[in-house]
């Protein structure tokens, strides 16, 4: 039932991802051989996931695959096994993952960019993972892994620590500067964060996101033009705490956006497996507990809860509701602050 990598394959793509573990980015074999087939690659988003021999938590496991291990996606199905909830699996070369803690990422590398105005831009992450160190005096401090999907805002070009061109980010929660290298961040054009649907009249644009279905949809006036699976507040994640991590009833408007914003503890640290996310991309703020609509690269789960309060959405969503839900925001300005889109999150 599985098809099979070739031996050689196999053994690249495992030497890949030990390279990947050992350098904190992806230097895949470019020999002119193996490129990757089928669906690409996939990162392991937790600290470890199972690897089973058919598409059923039920069927034997064979295997853990481990945090921000690569497996090759060959085929992603519906299993008639489930869970309910999500049922999609992928096929790998020797079984079975399920869907919620793999991340879909390339590898593709950019020109290095030194049209950087003096406000920054944003910029994406478009390998697998690469690795932020933070200048100190004649040393570097190894800090972050900056995963696929991430979005950081670059305001100059400086010489990493190996000599070549590196980005200097802007933390916006740590408000500390440091580097990745250059050739793994893609600058964002501002033509690709151009608002939509600026015509329509601002009351007229509407969110309506129901906790119990796990689904949000934008209105324009009568007329849906967006209707998706999302993940929000898992209340149990709060028990204790100052803060409600289930997300908050009621009616509200989004009143800040920014195109990223370092989300988790707060702590300057090189722990992977740390509670900090720096890099979450398209976030629109609308309550006061900083619950927001944002991108998500740590999980594939949606239609389930799973955050500490936000409303997770897959990446290209929250970009299309960035732009499109007030108020605007200028490429070249971090944040914009305004009395925005409504939102009414309902648990029926």
């Amino acid at each position: 039932m599985t098809s099979r990598l070739s031996r050689r394959d196999a053994l690249k793509l495992a030497l890949a991802a030990l390279a990947a573990l050992a350098t904190d980015w992806v230097p895949w074999p470019d020999d002119g051989g193996y490129q990757p087939q089928g669906l690409g690659l996939g990162r392991v988003t937790v600290d470890r996931i199972g690897l089973y021999q058919e598409p059923s938590f039920r069927s034997p496991r064979l295997a853990y695959l481990y945090r921000d291990m690569l497996v090759h996606l060959e085929e992603a199905l519906i299993s008639p096994y489930g869970p309910p909830s999500n049922p999609r699996w992928y096929r790998v070369a020797e079984g079975y993952v399920h869907s919620a803690y793999i991340q879909r990422v390339e590898r593709r590398l950019n020109p290095v960019r030194y049209d950087i105005p003096e406000t920054g831009r944003a910029a994406e992450v478009t390998v697998p993972y690469t690795r932020a160190y933070r200048p100190r005096g004649q040393d570097w401090q190894k800090l972050y892994r900056l995963y696929y999907g991430s979005v950081h805002w670059v305001d100059r070009v400086c010489p990493g620590p190996d000599g070549q061109p590196w980005y200097r980010i802007y933390d916006d929660w740590m408000k500390v500067h440091y580097c990745a290298p250059a050739r793994h961040l893609r600058l964002i054009e501002p033509h690709e964060l151009a608002p939509l649907s600026p015509d329509v009249p601002a009351y007229e644009k509407f969110i309506w996101v129901d906790l119990t279905s796990q689904r949000l949809v934008a209105y324009e006036g009568d007329e849906v033009v967006l209707e998706t699976a999302i993940s929000t507040g898992l209340e149990a994640l709060g028990r204790g705490g100052p803060i409600p991590t289930k997300t908050p009833v009621g009616n509200f408007h989004i009143f800040l956006k920014t195109h990223q914003r370092h989300m988790g503890d707060g702590n300057l640290t090189a722990d992977i497996h740390a509670y900090e996310l720096p890099g979450v991309p398209w976030v629109s703020f609308f309550h006061e507990w900083g619950v927001a609509f944002h991108g998500t690269f740590w999980h594939d789960n949606f239609g389930n809860p799973m955050s500490h309060g936000c409303v997770n959405m897959r990446t290209p969503e929250a970009l299309w509701l960035f732009r499109w839900a007030t108020p605007v925001i200028s490429p070249l300005h971090r944040y914009v602050e305004g009395y925005g889109t409504r939102v009414k999150i309902t648990e029926t």
